[in-house]
C-alpha cells in the first residue's frame, strides 16, 4: 500500500525520487519522506500530508545526492505524522531503511532491542527494522540483510541504504511487490513500474527471499544463502504517456474514456490465437465438480457478477463466490476437483495471495486473472490469463473491472462449450454479443451530458441506495462501492426483494434509489420495488434497458443500448462509473486519492 522509490546512479536522486513519489501517489498515502546521502550523513526530509509539502521543505533546505530512497506511507502502526513517516534510521543513524507491509513481530523485537538499550523514536513497525540491522550490522551488507530478514515476521519490501558503502542500495522482498530497474544512468527500485518509466523499460521483479545489490554500474542478485541468481530483465511494453492524465482532469475520467479499447484488446486476447486463449485450451472443465471465485472489493463484484454467468451458461454443480479476506480463514470445502478462479487487479493483494496459497495447499487448480505481468498472483498461480487493461492509476478501478467482466463472460462461454451445455450456434451468437461490446461502451461515452447533470443534483444526497434483481443486483454492488469511494456519500446495495425485509426503514424524503433494470422478465418486479420507496418519498433513478417508466419528478432514467442480459452488466456499469464521478467531480473532491484508501492492499 505504501510507495517506495530508490535510485543510485550519476544523476541528482532527489528530483528522481519526488517524481517517482508523484507516480506512486495512486496507491494511497498520508506522509511522504526521502533520505540520501550528504557530506555529514543521511540527509533526511519527512513530512505529514501531502508530496506537495515535502517538495516545499526540499526548496527550502536544497539537498542532492547520487543516491536515496523515498516513500509514501499509509499509517498502519502509529498515526500520520512526520516522526512516523519513512524512511527510518537506526539510533546510530547508520542504516536508512524504507518498508511497505507490516512486521506481525515487531513488539516483541522492539522490546528486546530496548532491552539492550536501544532508543527507538517512531510509534511504527518499521523502525525495528532499521534498528534490528543496525544491531546485527557487522561490516557485511548481505549477512545483515539475511539475518534481519530471518527475524521479521510478516510481510515486506525494502530499500536499505548504509552509511559505510555510500555507493550500494539494497533491496529484498516477501508478500509486497517490488521491482529492480536499470537504465543507461543508473539502477532503481520501487513498488511499481510507473515510478520508474519515466528512465527505463527495462525491469527485475523481484521474487520473495530474493536480494538485490544496486550499484551505479549494474545490479546483481542473491539468494539467502548468498548464492549468485541470474534474473531475466523484462521490458515494459506500455508507454509513459499511458500512465499519463493525456488532458483530462482526473485519470479515474481518463480510465473510463478508455474502457472501450482495453475491452476490445482483452476480448481479442481471449479468442482466436491470442495469448489468453492459448491458456483457456490447457484447461479442461471437465475434471472438476466445484469452481470458487475469491477476490476482494470491486474484483469480488465482478465474481459476484460472473456466478449469474457460469450458472446459467455452465449449469455446473457447485459455484461459489467468496472474500479472498475470509476464505483464509473459513476452512473451505475444496480439494483436487476445485478449480479456484482469482481475481486481482494488481496480483498482489495480499488477502487474495494468501486465499490463492490456501487453495494450493489443498491441492484444488488455481487460476488467475491479473492485470500485471510479473505479479506475485501471476507468477504462482497454475494458470494465469491477464487483462489489457495497462496501467490503472486512479485508486478507484474502472477499466481493469470492466477487463476482468469481460474474461468471465468469455472463460464462461469457453467452460459451457466444453461441457457440451451450449450449442455451436449460441456459443457463436453469444461472442457476436461480446464483440459488439465495446461499440455499445462508445455509445455510452458519448451522450454523458444527462448523466453530468443529473449527478449535479445529487451532492446534497446523505444516502443513496442502489438495488437491481438478479443480475443487476450484482453490478449495483459494485455502483454502490463505487460512489462510496470516491464521494464519500453513504451508500448501499441490495436486492430488490430485499428491500421490504429491513432497508426500505431508511427510505426517506430525499433519499435517492438507484435502480438497475436490465432483465426483461424482471421489469415489472424491480418496478414495484422503485414505487414502494417512492411512495415513501424517494426519487429514483432508473439505469438499464429494460425501463419504459416514465420520466416525472420522481423518475429519472438513463437508457442503455441493447444487448444480451448475461452481459448488461459491462453497460450498466460505466453509467454507474460515471455517475460516481460527476457526483465526486461537483463535490470538488480528490476523486484519483481518496481519503483512507490505497489501489493495491498488500496488506491484511
Amino acid at each position: 500500500m505504501c510507495g517506495i522509490i530508490g535510485y543510485v546512479g550519476e544523476e541528482d536522486s532527489v528530483p528522481i525520487i519526488v517524481e517517482g513519489l508523484k507516480k506512486l501517489e495512486y496507491r494511497g498515502y498520508d506522509s511522504a519522506g526521502l533520505a540520501v546521502f550528504g557530506k555529514n550523513g543521511y540527509q533526511v526530509v519527512k513530512k505529514k500530508g501531502r508530496l506537495s509539502a515535502l517538495e516545499a521543505a526540499i526548496k527550502e533546505n536544497p539537498i542532492g545526492s547520487h543516491m536515496g530512497i523515498g516513500h509514501t506511507r499509509w499509517a498502519t502502526h502509529g498515526e500520520p505524522s512526520d516522526v512516523n513517516s519513512h524512511p527510518h534510521l537506526g539510533s546510530q543513524n547508520k542504516i536508512a531503511i524504507v518498508h511497505n507491509g507490516i512486521i506481525e513481530n515487531f513488539k516483541q523485537l522492539k522490546e528486546r532491542l530496548e532491552s539492550k538499550g536501544i532508543k527507538f523514536t517512531s510509534q511504527t513497525d518499521s523502525e525495528v527494522i532499521a534498528q534490528l540491522a543496525e544491531y546485527y550490522y557487522d561490516g557485511d551488507l548481505i549477512d545483515m540483510v539475511i539475518k534481519v530478514a530471518g527475524r521479521l515476521e510478516g510481510s515486506y519490501a525494502l530499500g536499505i541504504m548504509c552509511l559505510d558503502d555510500p555507493d550500494t542500495l539494497i533491496a529484498v522482498k516477501k508478500d509486497n511487490p517490488l521491482i529492480v530497474g536499470s537504465s543507461g544512468h543508473g539502477n532503481f527500485i520501487a513498488s511499481d513500474v510507473p515510478a520508474i518509466l519515466g528512465h527505463t523499460n527495462k525491469v527485475y521483479y523481484l521474487n520473495d527471499s530474493e536480494i538485490a545489490v544496486l550499484k551505479r554500474g549494474g545490479v546483481e542478485f542473491f539468494t539467502m544463502d548468498k548464492e549468485p541468481l541470474e534474473k531475466t530483465i523484462e521490458t515494459i511494453t506500455w508507454s509513459l504517456d499511458s500512465a499519463e492524465k493525456g488532458g483530462y482532469p482526473h485519470f479515474m475520467l481518463k480510465e473510463i474514456m478508455e474502457q472501450p479499447k482495453v475491452i476490445r484488446d482483452t476480448i481479442q486476447s481471449a479468442i482466436g490465437n491470442g495469448e489468453n486463449a492459448k491458456v483457456l485450451d490447457g484447461i479442461d472443465i471437465s475434471k472438476f465438480n466445484k469452481i470458487v471465485i475469491t477476490a476482494c472489493g470491486s474484483a469480488y463484484n465482478a465474481g459476484a457478477v460472473s456466478k449469474y454467468v457460469f450458472e446459467r451458461l455452465c449449469r455446473f454443480p457447485s459455484i461459489e463466490v467468496s472474500l479472498a479476506s475470509e476464505f483464509r480463514y473459513m476452512d473451505a470445502v475444496i480439494d483436487g476437483k476445485t478449480l479456484v478462479i482469482l481475481i486481482s487487479q494488481s496480483g498482489e493483494t495480499a488477502d487474495t495471495i494468501a486465499a490463492m496459497r490456501e487453495a494450493k495447499a489443498k491441492d484444488a487448480v488455481t487460476l488467475a486473472i491479473v492485470n500485471v505481468i510479473g505479479s506475485t498472483i501471476a507468477k504462482e498461480s497454475d494458470h494465469t490469463i491477464y487483462t489489457a487493461a495497462g496501467p490503472e492509476i486512479a485508486v478507484a478501478t474502472t477499466k481493469a473491472f470492466s477487463t476482468q467482466l469481460v474474461l468471465l463472460y468469455l472463460l464462461a462461454i469457453r467452460f459451457a462449450a466444453r461441457l457440451n451445455r451450449l450449442p455451436p450456434e449460441d456459443e457463436k451468437n453469444l461472442l457476436a454479443e461480446l464483440v459488439s461490446l465495446p461499440d455499445k461502451v462508445t455509445d455510452i461515452l458519448g451522450h454523458v451530458d444527462y448523466i453530468q447533470k443529473y449527478a449535479s443534483t445529487c451532492i446534497g444526497c446523505k444516502n443513496i441506495f442502489f438495488i437491481g434483481r438478479n443480475i443487476d443486483y450484482a453490478i449495483a454492488l459494485e455502483g454502490s462501492l463505487k460512489l462510496k469511494e470516491i464521494s464519500y456519500i453513504h451508500s448501499e446495495a441490495y436486492a430488490g426483494g430485499e428491500l421490504k425485509h429491513g432497508p426500505i426503514s431508511l427510505v426517506e424524503k430525499g433519499t435517492l434509489v438507484v435502480t438497475i433494470s436490465n432483465c426483461k422478465q424482471l421489469y415489472s418486479k424491480i418496478f414495484s420495488n422503485a414505487e414502494q420507496v417512492i411512495s415513501r418519498g424517494a426519487k429514483v433513478l432508473f439505469v438499464g434497458n429494460a425501463c419504459d417508466a416514465e420520466v416525472s419528478e420522481d423518475i429519472s432514467l438513463v437508457s442503455l443500448p441493447d444487448i444480451h442480459e448475461l452481459f448488461s452488466p459491462s453497460l450498466s456499469v460505466v453509467a454507474l462509473q460515471l455517475f460516481s464521478y460527476y457526483v465526486a467531480a461537483n463535490k470538488g473532491l480528490d476523486i484519483d486519492k481518496p481519503r483512507n484508501l490505497a489501489k493495491s492492499v498488500t496488506v491484511e
